[in-house]
């Protein structure tokens, strides 16, 4: 597995699914229409079939560390779309998560 086609691939994933998510939420929320929400559903799509091509063969394991990279891609989403500005307990909480994912996927592990 390369570390870098990994990252890589949860970036893509993060951006299909927060993209998606957020389009739902624009189509619901702030009434933009269905094909905003039909927008979101295919990006949702996209997002699995990113999760799907990550090299490890554990399901569980991808979606834990998956979930940290959703957290700090969230707040950089809402920064750079919404103009969401994080303090100090949002930035250490996303580091956290970001050292979990490491720590999940990119620990040494007996063959």
């Amino acid at each position: 597995m390369t570390t870098a086609r990994s990252i890589v691939l949860f970036l893509g994933a993060a951006l299909f699914e927060i993209g998606g998510a957020w389009l739902v939420w624009q189509g619901f929320r702030e009434h933009r229409g269905w094909l905003w929400i039909g927008a979101g559903v295919i990006a949702l799509g996209l997002y699995g079939f990113f999760a799907s091509l990550q090299p490890d063969a554990h399901f569980g394991r991808i979606l834990a560390a998956y979930g940290g990279v959703f957290v700090a891609g969230s707040l950089v989403w809402g920064m750079i779309v919404d103009g969401f500005r994080p303090d100090r307990w949002d930035i250490a909480g996303a580091l956290i998560c970001l050292v979990g994912v490491a720590v999940i996927m990119y620990a040494p592990r007996p063959a």
